[in-house]
C-alpha cells in the first residue's frame, strides 16, 4: 500500500508499464543515493499537455546540466506522455517524468563505466484553482532562502524545497517566498511576480530561481494584455509595500497573494493586473 495512491494506478519504468505499487528501482539507483536526477511536471488539459514544447526545452536543460545523457527523443518523450495520459483516470492530470543517471556502486564521482539511465513517469490528479480558491487567493510568510546555488536545475535534490514547504505548512500558509540577500528568488516549490505601479516585476532568470514554464508564459501574456514587464533584482522592502503579488506553478496556475506576513497585501484583494492575467491564461487553456 501506498498511502494517498491507488495501488493499481499505472506507472512507466524503464520500458515497461506496471502498478505503482508493484514498480521497483535498485537501492543503488543513483537517485536515491544521491538525488542524481531531474524531473519534470506538465499539466494536461482536457487530455492535451500544456507548453510541451517548452517542457521538453526545460528537461533538456537539466539533462545536459547534469551531463546526463538524454534517454529519450523528443518523439519519444511526446510518445511516453501521450502514454501516460491515456492510461490516466481523468483527463486531466499532471504528468511526471523522472530521469536519474542510472545504477552503479555508490561512488560519488560519476560512474566511469556506461550505464543506462533510469526513466521514470506517472500521472496524478489536477484539479485547476477554483473560483473560490483564486478569488480567495493565498497566504505566504517569508523566509531567508538557504538552498544551494543552481535552482536553475529541476533537480530530484529537493530536500531544501522540502524545509521550506515544511515551514509554511507548519505557518499555516500556503506557501513561502524566499529572499537571498535582501532579494526575491523565489518560493518552495513556485515563481513570485511583484506589481508596482502597474508594472509586472519578476526576478531575473539565473541560478537563483527555477525558470517555471510560467515564467515565459507570464511574460507574453503581459505583452498580449498590455502589462509591461520587467525582470530585475527586486527587493525585499519592494515585494513589502507591492500593489500587487502573484504565484505561478503548474498546478496553482496564476493566484494571487492577499496576505504576507500576516498583513494584507495591496488593499487585501485580488488586483486588476491579477484580473487581466488571469482573464488571458484561462482564455489560452480554452484553446487548446
Amino acid at each position: 500500500m501506498i498511502p494517498g495512491m491507488p495501488g493499481d494506478s499505472q506507472v512507466y519504468l524503464n520500458g515497461e508499464f506496471t502498478r505503482v505499487d508493484e514498480a521497483k528501482i535498485s537501492v543503488l539507483d543513483r537517485g536515491f543515493i544521491f538525488g542524481d536526477g531531474i524531473y519534470e511536471v506538465v499539466p494536461v488539459y482536457h487530455g492535451k499537455p500544456f507548453r510541451m514544447t517548452e517542457h521538453m526545452n526545460r528537461l533538456d536543460r537539466s539533462l545536459q546540466a547534469l551531463r546526463i545523457p538524454s534517454p529519450k527523443s523528443r518523439e519519444q518523450w511526446l510518445d511516453l506522455v501521450n502514454e501516460l495520459i491515456r492510461r490516466s483516470a481523468t483527463p486531466s492530470c499532471v504528468v511526471y517524468l523522472q530521469v536519474t543517471r542510472g545504477v552503479y556502486k555508490r561512488e560519488h564521482a560519476f560512474p566511469t563505466a556506461e550505464i543506462t539511465p533510469t526513466v521514470f513517469g506517472m500521472t496524478t490528479e489536477f484539479t485547476p484553482p477554483t473560483v473560490e480558491q483564486r478569488e480567495r487567493g493565498i497566504n505566504v510568510i517569508s523566509i531567508p532562502d538557504e538552498r544551494w546555488l543552481h535552482c536553475e536545475i529541476k533537480s530530484v535534490s529537493l530536500l531544501g524545497n522540502v524545509l521550506a514547504r515544511q515551514q509554511a505548512a507548519e505557518a499555516g500558509v500556503d506557501e513561502v517566498i524566499q529572499f537571498r540577500d535582501g532579494f526575491l528568488t523565489e518560493g518552495s516549490s513556485s515563481n513570485f511576480w511583484v506589481v508596482s505601479a502597474g508594472k509586472l516585476l519578476a526576478p531575473p532568470k539565473d541560478n537563483l530561481i527555477l525558470e517555471g514554464i510560467r515564467y515565459g508564459f507570464m511574460a507574453e501574456l503581459a505583452e498580449e494584455t498590455g502589462v509591461p514587464f520587467e525582470a530585475r533584482r527586486i527587493t525585499q522592502d519592494e515585494v513589502v509595500s507591492a500593489d500587487e503579488i502573484l504565484v505561478t506553478s503548474a498546478t496553482k496556475e496564476v493566484l494571487p497573494v492577499l496576505q504576507l506576513d500576516g498583513k494584507p497585501v495591496g488593499n487585501g484583494r485580488s488586483g486588476p493586473v491579477y484580473a487581466k492575467l488571469r482573464a488571458a491564461y484561462d482564455a489560452r487553456i480554452a484553446a487548446l
